[in-house]
Parts: structure tokens; C-alpha cells; sequence
């Protein structure tokens, strides 16, 4: 198989100047070459005509043919005289012996002379001589006067274009090649570099520096090539980077479910195990003691309550989770909230002789959801009446500029530091005996945290100085 040998672009671009060049050069020193040539003929046969003029008038002043060869015609060497009458017959020539017998109309001086006046040829053979003249030939009404000079090396080189011109015109070619190669070469860099970036381009790769670009159309369409390239490189790059986020959010999100399934299950189990045990129980003892029947049912009524919370809290918490978009926002008034979640959980407080003091007033409406921030309050409230141990629970307000901050604080025992990073993810216990028994289902706090999220806030908890714990929650006052 052949192998193709590929030309750059500057050899091709430099090879056609080149050719051009030397056409236009060849062109003009033809041109050139044949107008001088015809200059030089046309000045040597007025040369001759003047003198064909000179003779015609001593031949009409009567001077005798015979004597024509005069000292001015010796003055030019070889010159060869004819004198031809209109019928074509020569009646003199001074170069032979003997006139030639046929007529002279078909010699082309001649026919020229007889119709215009004058006449010549440039190269000819002459029959009566055997040599080469060129001819001028000159007519009046009597005669045709032909002079003629031997076409030999020295009229050659007479009548032969100056070659000066041409050694000129061959220097300022080769000046314009050496200039051409030099632009071409430039310009076959740039195009060479080009051709470099849409091969780059076209595999894909990055690219950050291309080098400076000439200040021509060429360097403008370059630069745009590359911006182009550049904006799409970005753009490419964005999509795979927003890609990438996607898919981890997506695994992240796939593996909170599934530790949330699996949390689930395992929160499941101790209700219903506790239902199933107790079921047990009165069908084995159909006769059982009244009071302990009671007790029995009794233990299976609170897992069951235990049973509807867990299900409640992992409702909210995939509603969250998954239809979050389809949460309808409206205008809730957070003093409100905070009043009518205190009274439903007032009794709670009271069996455990926890006072609430309620100190938010703020009642302008701000966007939210009701539901969710019932939900937020009520599950606050609930975490520090069945862990905090202590007294007083406070729910205070502080209002910023575009925000509002909601704190429930309490005054009991607090939690170990090393807890606080970790109190707001779901199945997440410090005491996990103790959750299980005050019927907690470990998903409270982090129904606040999700559903405080939705409203665009945050969630937080800290240590109190003087003891127990702070939990804060902050809203957007506008969204």
C-alpha cells in the first residue's frame, strides 16, 4: 500500500506563491522579451526606410542606378541595394553579377511596400545570394528601393532583447519568494496550531492554553474557536460535576433509607414482640387472676401506643424525605403554635411536676407549615418533660431582621458532651433503656431537625451553664 506523504499547509501555501510568482515573472519576460525585440526591429528598419527615402529621391532627381553606391551606403557594411520596378522585375542590386530573372511580387517587403508604402521582413533566405537578410523595402510611383543587412550573429545580437532585465526581475522574484515564505510561514504556524486544538478538541481533551493568537480574521476566528471550546468544556465539566452530586445525594439518600428500614424494623420488633407475649399470655391462662388480666393488657395497650408513634414519626419523617415539594406552604402564626402545643402537653408536664413557661408573642405571620411546626414544638416539648429531670421548661423568643429564633430550654441533668454531635440523627439514643421505657421512638429530634430544614432554618442544641439543655430553633421570616 502506498503511502501518501502530506504536504503542510505552509509548503502548499508557500509552493503556490511560488508558482504564481514564477508564471507572472515568465509572462511578463515574454512580453517583455517580444516588445523589445519589436522595438529594436521596427527602429532598424526606419533606419533602412530613411535611407530607401534618400535613394528614391536621387532616383527622381535622375540620378543613374549605376552609380547608387554611393559612400553612405559603404558606410554600412554588407548593405545589400535593390531596386525593383512595379512589375516586380529587380533593376538593380549591387550584390550580384547577374539580376535575378523572376519577378519579386511574392517577396513580403515587396507586397507590403506596394500596398502600404513600406515594408520588411524580418528573417528571410535570399535564392541569388544564399544568405539571410532582413529586408526594407520602400515604394514610390516608379520604384521599390530594397536595402538589406546580412541576419547574421552580430544583427542577432543587435536586434536580441536586453537580458539586464531579466537577471533584475529574477532577484526581485527570489526578494518576493523569501517574503512570501516568511508570511507563509507565519500563517501556516497559526493554521498548524489550529488544526493542533481541534484534534485536541475532537478526543475530548483539556485544554488551557492555546498561545498568543495573531491580530488578524484568522487569530479573531481562532479565538472564537477557542472560546467556544472553552464555554463548552465548562459546561461539560459543570454537568458531570452536578452529575456527580446528583448520584452521591442519590446513593446518600439510598442509604439513609435503607438504615432507616433496617432501624425500623428493629423498632418494630420490641412493640409487637411485647403485644405478641402478652397475646400469648391470656390465651395460655384463659382463668387468670383479674388484676393481673389487667396488667397484661395493660403493658399491651402502651406497646401499642408505643407501635402508633413509631409509625406516626416514620410517616413525617419519609413525608419529609420524599414529598417534600408536595408540602403546602402557608401563613402560620408561631405564638399560636406554641400556646395551643403547650396545652395539649400540659397534662404530661403536670404528672411529672415540670412547670412551661411561655414567653414567645411574636404573632406576625410568617410562611411555613402548621403541621410541621406543630410537630417541631411538640416534639421539644416532649424530649425535655420525659428526659430533661428537671423542673421548669422555658420557651422564650428572639426576633432579628429577617429571622426569628424559637428556645426551649430546661433546667434539668443535660447530656454528655460527647452526644451533641449526634442527638439530631434518627434512631439515635443516649440511654437507650430508658427511650425505650418513656415510649420514645428515637426519631423525635430529627422530625425537628428535617422539618425545620423544610422551612429553609437550621436546628441546634447546646449545654446550658447553669444546667441543662438549650434547644434552638431559627425561621426565615421571609422565603
Amino acid at each position: 500500500m502506498k503511502r501518501v506523504i502530506k504536504i503542510s499547509y505552509h509548503r502548499r501555501l508557500f509552493i503556490g506563491l511560488v508558482a504564481y510568482s514564477l508564471l507572472m515573472a515568465v509572462c511578463f519576460a515574454v512580453f517583455q522579451y517580444h516588445r523589445e525585440r519589436q522595438f529594436k526591429v521596427q527602429e532598424l528598419d526606419s533606419r533602412l526606410q530613411d535611407l530607401n527615402a534618400m535613394i528614391l529621391e536621387k532616383l527622381a532627381d535622375g540620378v543613374p542606378v549605376d552609380s547608387l553606391h554611393t559612400p553612405l551606403l559603404r558606410s554600412i557594411p554588407d548593405l545589400r541595394l535593390s531596386v525593383i520596378g512595379h512589375s516586380g522585375d529587380v533593376i538593380y542590386d549591387n550584390t550580384v553579377d547577374t539580376l535575378p530573372g523572376t519577378p519579386h511580387l511574392d517577396r513580403e517587403e515587396i507586397a507590403e511596400a506596394l500596398r502600404t508604402g513600406k515594408g520588411y521582413s524580418l528573417r528571410r533566405h535570399s535564392d541569388s545570394t544564399g544568405q539571410t537578410y532582413f529586408y526594407s523595402a520602400t515604394a514610390d510611383g516608379l520604384y521599390v528601393v530594397r536595402t538589406a543587412v546580412p541576419y547574421d550573429v552580430t544583427l542577432h545580437q543587435l536586434l536580441s532583447a536586453d537580458y539586464g532585465f531579466m537577471w533584475t526581475l529574477l532577484v526581485i522574484m527570489v526578494s518576493m519568494c523569501m517574503l512570501g515564505y516568511l508570511a507563509t510561514r507565519r500563517v501556516g504556524e497559526h493554521v498548524s496550531r489550529l488544526n493542533r486544538f481541534a484534534e485536541q478538541a475532537e478526543r475530548g481533551e483539556r485544554i488551557h492554553d492555546t498561545g498568543p493568537l495573531p491580530h488578524d480574521e484568522l487569530g479573531e476566528i481562532s479565538g472564537h474557536i477557542v472560546r467556544l471550546y472553552s464555554r463548552m468544556q465548562q459546561a461539560v465539566a459543570q454537568r458531570d460535576r452536578e452529575h456527580q452530586t446528583v448520584i452521591r445525594q442519590q446513593q446518600e439518600k439510598d442509604e439513609m433509607k435503607r438504615r432507616l428500614t433496617n432501624n425500623i424494623n428493629h423498632e418494630l420488633k420490641t412493640p409487637v414482640a411485647s403485644m405478641q407475649l402478652c397475646l400469648d399470655t391470656l390465651l395460655a391462662h384463659p382463668d387468670m387472676e383479674s388484676s393481673k388480666h389487667t396488667e397484661i393488657l395493660t403493658r399491651c395497650e402502651k406497646a401499642n401506643q408505643r407501635l402508633g408513634r413509631l409509625l406516626d414519626d416514620v410517616a413525617a419523617i419519609t413525608r419529609l424525605d420524599d414529598g417534600s415539594t408536595k408540602i403546602a406552604v402557608e401563613e402560620i402564626n408561631i405564638a399560636h403554635i406554641v400556646a395551643e402545643t403547650i396545652e395539649r402537653h400540659i397534662m404530661q408536664a403536670e404528672a411529672k411536676n415540670i412547670s412551661i413557661v411561655n414567653m414567645v408573642t411574636f404573632s406576625d405571620p410568617i410562611p411555613g407549615n402548621r403541621s410541621l411546626m406543630e410537630s417541631v414544638i411538640g416534639n421539644l416539648l416532649s424530649n425535655a418533660i420525659e428526659y430533661s429531670g428537671g423542673s421548669t421548661i422555658e420557651i422564650s423568643q428572639f426576633v432579628g431582621g429577617r429571622y426569628i429564633e424559637i428556645n426551649v430550654a430546661d433546667n434539668g441533668c443535660g447530656i454528655d458532651p460527647q452526644h451533641l454531635p449526634h442527638i439530631f440523627e434518627r434512631f439515635y439514643r443516649i440511654d437507650k433503656g430508658r427511650s425505650r421505657r418513656a415510649g420514645g421512638t428515637g426519631l423525635g429530634l430529627a422530625i425537628v431537625k428535617n422539618a425545620t430544614a423544610w422551612h429553609g432554618g437550621s436546628a441546634s442544641a447546646t449545654l446550658r451553664s447553669e444546667g441543662g439543655m438549650l434547644f434552638t430553633v431559627t425561621l426565615p421570616l421571609i422565603r
